[in-house]
């Protein structure tokens, strides 16, 4: 799920880089930055998901390895 998240954060700073240099209104700049600053919780959350499934999945599958710990 981290990448949905991730291309999700990316899509609102592109949005709003494009709103900045087309000089779009300021509603759609704030909507755009609201939108990546609501994303970074959902990543946070998403990254320590990721890790703890892999924790379980680890102690139900014995011949499940983790091999990076991120």
């Amino acid at each position: 799920m981290v990448p949905f998240a991730v291309g999700g954060l990316a899509a609102f700073a592109v949005a709003a880089l494009i709103v900045l240099l087309a000089d779009g209104p300021d509603r759609w700049l704030h909507v755009c930055i609201a939108g990546f600053l609501a994303g970074i919780p959902g990543l946070i959350t998403m990254i320590v998901h990721d890790r703890h499934r892999r924790r379980r999945r680890a102690l139900t599958h014995p011949e499940f390895r983790v091999t990076s710990q991120t």
